[in-house]
């Protein structure tokens, strides 16, 4: 038998296993195409989001002042870069996503174990990102017209419409998430970033929005609240952290992947958090209290028409990081329950009705319940 017979019978031999499919196979050399733009891309698309801003927010909102809400979202993002970066290299080396890597550790049945308590967590938070995206719906809906704030089921009707829009990206594939990040990226930031001066602009300045005061009275008081957030913002990307193989294994070589992700997620997500952090300041100024919901800050800008263009933006956004962090995951996990008979397509059909049935409008209900669903 020749070199390339053996080489035949070996891959027909491994395509014959019942753990085998295509979507959880190594990806061959030709089609890693991803590089450090790519990485970056997907790392600011993840991170400009509606939740970014609310848990940044939510440490206003619990009393925290700019300056400790900032360096516990910056301190939070640089711990879960450390597991990020090692748990990248597998994926980049191997081609292979999170499940087959969990193989060698927890055996081929074991590694089913993690990969579903990890699928269950991106369930819930794909429920919890398509809500929100409706909500954005919603609202763009009201300020074009206003009789429809009056309809009861507004808001599910949106919600579904967006969970919708969700399953047509799971349908088209990881090249279309690819294609989303890519040109997304930019015009998420500069939306962010017009919305910060929108705020800068009716407070009055910076100095304004930031002279809130921390309203802990004690260090020991402030720990109290310290401690769950910065878990919180662990907890924000550590199951990302887990399967991020399931992105690098497209990666053209590791360079590509570890530095487009060193310089995409900690700048990003202390950037993005600053928005957060300064706009829920300035809403105690404009309105007399923290509004850390930037759904109904953008509900406020009056004009119309600019409402529904930051909800755009903000379904853009949501979007984008819903099918990359909430999708890609859970899809090959529950893949990897039955390779022969799960697809890709087929186990993020599944996320989506998991998604649903976890309820997401009740994890919802106010910022301390956010925060600490982040750190469970």
């Amino acid at each position: 038998m020749t070199e390339s017979q053996a080489n035949s019978f070996h891959a027909a031999t491994i395509e014959s296993s019942s753990l085998y499919n295509k979507d959880l196979a190594p990806v061959a050399s030709e089609r890693r195409r991803w590089r450090t733009y790519n990485y970056a891309a997907l790392w600011i698309s993840m991170s400009v989001n509606i939740p970014t801003y609310m848990l940044a927010s939510g440490m206003i909102a619990g009393g925290m002042n700019w300056s400790q809400a900032l360096f516990t979202v910056f301190l939070g993002n640089v711990l879960v870069l450390i597991p990020m970066l090692l748990n990248a290299h597998a994926g980049a080396q191997y081609g292979i996503p999170f499940p087959v890597y969990a193989r060698a550790s927890f055996g081929v049945l074991g590694a089913n174990i993690p990969a579903i308590l990890r699928a269950l967590v991106a369930c819930g938070w794909f429920g919890i990102q398509t809500w929100i995206g409706g909500e954005a719906i919603n609202a763009m809906i009201v300020a074009l017209a206003p009789a429809w704030a009056k309809f009861h089921s507004g808001t599910a009707v949106c919600f579904v419409l967006f969970w919708l829009l969700n399953v047509f990206v799971i349908l088209r594939g990881i090249e279309t998430i690819r294609f989303l990040q890519g040109i997304s990226a930019p015009f998420l930031l500069l939306i962010g970033l017009a919305l910060l001066l929108w705020a800068r602009g009716k407070a009055g300045g910076f100095g304004p929005m930031l002279s809130t005061p921390s309203k802990f009275q004690s260090l020991g008081e402030f720990f109290r609240f310290f401690i769950p957030s910065l878990t919180g913002v662990v907890g924000f990307w550590a199951t990302v952290s887990l399967n991020i193989p399931d992105f690098t294994r497209y990666a053209r070589s590791q360079r590509d992947q570890m530095v487009g992700q060193a310089l995409g997620l900690p700048a990003t997500m202390t950037f993005y958090s600053f928005i957060g952090i300064a706009v829920t300041s300035a809403t105690m100024i404009l309105f007399g209290e923290a509004i850390w919901d930037p759904v109904k800050v953008l509900a406020r800008l009056g004009n119309p028409w600019a409402v529904v263009l930051a909800m755009i933006a903000l379904l853009i956004a949501t979007l984008n990081v819903n099918v990359a962090a909430n999708v890609v995951s859970p899809a090959n996990d529950f893949s990897n329950l039955s390779p022969r008979r799960i697809s890709f397509r087929t186990g993020g059909l599944i996320t989506a009705v998991v998604g649903l049935l976890m309820q997401p409008w009740k994890l919802l209900a106010g910022y301390g319940s956010y925060i600490l669903l982040q750190a469970c």
